[in-house]
């Protein structure tokens, strides 16, 4: 019955539909050189033989499940990949770093003619759904047309399932889950919760995010980097989203009393806010230096400002303190496993319910700190700028814990495998 309520609802919205995305697309949501392809149009024509669909949100779910394209494409009669995204940030970093054999499209909007026109051009032979974003109307065409698809690092947070698990939602949750002929659950909780759902087969083989490779570095930029902030105390706010900007520049101008010399690095996680962000940094008193503008990194930098793309990992790999956005003043955090890779000594805040999991190992191996307010954190990092040996031992506590979570890829993989050896109906 929702479904169905859906499917009308988006058809006789149409109107309404067109609207909203010109109104995206005027607020740089959209990008406008590939519009069409939301709508269901493809950008380019459909490769020759088999053709491995992949989907993930936005940039984490897409890079974390880079290595398993790497891995669909160096298989035997493994084909080319699809790629599809829904952000324009993500599908900037899939130009940057998708392998040779794959290429991006942007998934269209669940309307059913979109729908229609993007699997009817795409023939998929599979269809790999990353994590936790279900279109009702996509996962519906795709079935009908008898692909298989599977969903890799599915995630259902407590939260979330209580709020599916009444009646009606159930019943509709259930039907969507139903059109995956496998379900891989991050955690052994989620893969119990994806079955009371009513998926058919739910399986634990890990966290794929623990195997997302290292972010690429520039090393001409971080040798000049390096060369730069040589002798300056360090930190990361990575990825932050809106109000942690403002606390970490709070807390920077407390700390440098203590810590002469003292640099905040801020990368957010849409760079494009980056003109509010220096804005309200300099109302502060505080002297910015932007990325995106090539400012220089004088001595009496306050704070860098990383309003680019695609260069976190060349932050991650300078800084020996990261804390990780969407924690603090936003919930759910990001994924604190590429700190990790880099060695950095992470802290994070309260609110890290995508990632419990991985932020569990860390804190139980003596990796991470959790911090529960703005204070907390200032005094955290007042504590390792001070006391070198500790961050050392968190950083390479991190770095360990996320090489042994490296043959999570392989579980992965071998359970997908059946699933790429069937000819489909795409090829």
């Amino acid at each position: 019955m929702i479904l169905g309520l859906y499917r009308a609802a988006m058809r006789m919205g149409a109107p309404l539909l067109r609207v909203y995305l010109r109104r995206r697309l005027a607020r740089g949501k959209e990008d406008p050189a590939r519009f069409a392809e939301r709508l269901g149009i493809a950008g380019r024509p459909r490769p020759e033989g088999r053709l491995v669909w992949v989907h993930g949100a936005s940039v984490g779910e897409a890079v974390s499940a880079l290595p398993l394209v790497a891995r669909i494409l160096n298989a035997p009669g493994g084909g080319q990949v699809l790629m599809t995204t829904g952000t324009v940030t993500s599908a900037k970093v899939m130009a940057e770093r998708l392998p040779e054999g794959a290429f991006h499209q942007y998934l269209p909007v669940d309307h059913p003619d979109y729908v229609h026109r993007f699997v009817d051009h795409w023939r998929p032979d599979l269809a790999i759904w990353v994590e936790s974003e279900f279109w009702p109307n996509l996962l519906g065409e795709t079935a009908r047309r008898a692909i298989p698809q599977v969903l890799i690092n599915g995630r259902v947070s407590a939260r979330s399932y209580r709020r599916w698990n009444v009646f009606l939602a159930r019943r509709g949750i259930g039907r969507l889950l139903g059109a995956f002929s496998l379900c891989l659950g991050q955690s052994v909780g989620d893969a119990e919760r994806l079955a009371a759902l009513g998926a058919q087969d739910s399986r634990c083989v890990g966290n794929l995010k623990y195997a997302a490779p290292p972010l690429p570095v520039s090393a001409a930029d971080y040798d000049d980097l390096a060369a730069r902030l040589a002798g300056r105390p360090l930190w990361l706010g990575a990825s932050t989203h809106p109000g942690e900007e403002a606390a970490l520049a709070r807390i920077h101008a407390v700390l440098k009393d203590r810590h002469p010399k003292l640099l905040t690095v801020i990368a957010p996680r849409h760079p494009e806010r980056g003109d509010q962000i220096a804005r309200d940094l300099r109302a502060m008193g505080l002297r910015v230096a932007r990325r995106s503008q090539g400012d220089a990194v004088t001595a009496a930098c306050d704070i860098y400002l990383a309003d680019t793309i695609g260069e976190l990992g060349l932050f991650y790999r300078l800084a020996p303190i990261a804390f990780i956005g969407k924690s603090l003043m936003a919930r759910g955090g990001q994924n604190p496993i590429e700190a990790a890779r880099f060695g950095c000594a992470i802290v994070f805040g309260p609110a890290m319910e995508n990632f419990a999991d991985i932020a569990a190992d860390l804190l139980a191996r003596g990796a991470a700190r959790r911090i529960r307010d703005a204070a907390d954190l200032e005094r955290a990092l007042d504590v390792l700028f001070a006391d070198v040996r500790a961050r050392c031992a968190m950083g390479d506590a991190a770095q360990t814990i996320a090489k042994e979570h490296e043959q999570v890829l392989d579980r992965v993989f071998e359970a997908l495998t059946p699933f790429l050896e069937v000819k489909g109906s795409g090829s």
